[in-house]
């Protein structure tokens, strides 16, 4: 069995991706060509559409932030030797935690408490629902791929049962909740620079952006910055190897899952107190599986998957606009374009490394005989 070929960290992080991107293009291109579009034009106006206009800017960020915390929730867990399918679930739980907090204190607690209660109850119901896999991982040696596959299910029921039974609107016939009031609502981009006296187009782009810019940030100074970090990326390295170091596996593996949890039920944050301000059924809409694929692409790194999650941020506004621009082009197109991304980012990912890597020891070895050849006629 052949073994990843391996680069350096520069290369790995950030030559590799951006080659399976362009395969992932050039692929796309001929597809496209195939069906009777011009990939050019398709391309242009993609780009167009997700970066254009401050519309397009701001959907694109809107649809990012929630990437980037799905895609660090599943990057958290891959550092600590776990793959977490469970994103979708976790997201869920976040939003109800959020919705049911702002169902219950919004008309009596002011915006500047009820906020941070939100995103508290977001990230803490995400943490213990994708804590229990992570538990049984450890110590039932129950497969955390199957878990956390099986609770997005259970999730999504227990977030329908009670929409229907317990939190619908009185006399609304779709199930969800009341209105939250204005406390519980996020404030938008658009409000925020108001303030500042820019205008700026309303779009559901809103605060939540900065708390994914934080949890960014955070996660590379927790992973990267501290000992427990080191601890966890230990673990997820050589489990055996930490155990015999003095680690403890079990502990760390329950930490990874919860860690990526909290992340994931931020999902919530965004969507239940930043756009809809009530609680509704699909508010995450696959955000969860998208931020497995934000993942592979950004190389499981923090500022990998930033720009990862404005690439499919990208993809979902960009491709809303080619289906108004060009006739017959539909939304399907878009999704092939983001299953050959993955594809080439995620199975495919290491294709181009062999090639990647001869590259790199050709230019190695012709700098050193450069570098020689200098020291020599410097000596002569």
């Amino acid at each position: 069995m052949s073994q990843p070929v391996e680069l350096p960290r520069w290369l790995d992080v950030a030559v590799l991706p951006a080659v399976n991107l362009a395969f992932a293009l050039l692929v796309a291109a001929g597809v496209v060509l195939l069906v009777g579009f011009d990939p050019l034009q398709v391309l242009g106006l993609l780009i167009k559409g997700a970066f254009g206009s401050q519309a397009g800017i701001s959907y694109t960020l809107y649809y990012a932030t929630t990437f980037v915390f799905t895609g660090l929730a599943v990057a958290v867990a891959y550092h600590g030797g776990l793959f977490n399918i469970g994103a979708e679930g976790q997201a869920i739980m976040g939003g109800l935690g959020a919705g049911v907090v702002a169902l219950a204190f919004s008309h009596a607690l002011p915006a500047w408490l009820m906020l941070p209660l939100m995103v508290l109850a977001a990230a803490v119901f995400g943490m213990v629902w994708a804590a229990v896999p992570g538990a049984l991982q450890a110590w039932r040696g129950s497969h955390i791929v199957i878990t956390t596959i099986m609770f997005n299910f259970i999730a999504a029921a227990i977030l329908s049962y009670l929409l229907v039974n317990t939190l619908k609107e009185p006399g609304n016939m779709t199930p969800e909740s009341r209105p939250f009031a204005d406390s519980a609502r996020l404030p938008g981009v658009h409000q925020a620079l108001a303030w500042l006296g820019i205008e700026w187009p309303s779009t559901p782009l809103n605060l939540s952006v900065l708390l994914a810019a934080a949890a960014a940030v955070l996660v590379w100074l927790a992973l990267w910055k501290t000992r427990p970090g080191y601890a966890l990326r230990a673990v997820g390295f050589a489990p055996d190897a930490a155990l015999y170091a003095g680690l403890q596996p079990k502990r760390l593996t329950v930490v990874a899952m919860a860690a990526s949890g909290a992340l994931a039920g931020l999902v919530g944050v965004n969507e239940i107190a930043g756009v809809h301000g009530r609680l509704l059924p699909d508010f995450v809409a696959g955000a969860g599986f998208a931020g497995i694929a934000v993942s592979l692409i950004g190389r499981n790194h923090p500022l990998g998957i930033v720009l990862a999650s404005i690439l499919f941020g990208a993809l979902y506004q960009g491709g809303a606009e080619l289906a108004f621009e060009i006739n017959g082009f539909s939304r399907d197109m878009v999704f092939m374009l983001q299953g050959l991304i993955v594809l080439f980012a995620g199975a495919m990912a290491q294709v181009a490394a062999p090639g990647l890597a001869r590259i790199w020891r050709a230019v190695e070895s012709a700098v050193r005989a450069g570098n020689a050849a200098k020291a020599g006629s410097s000596g002569g």
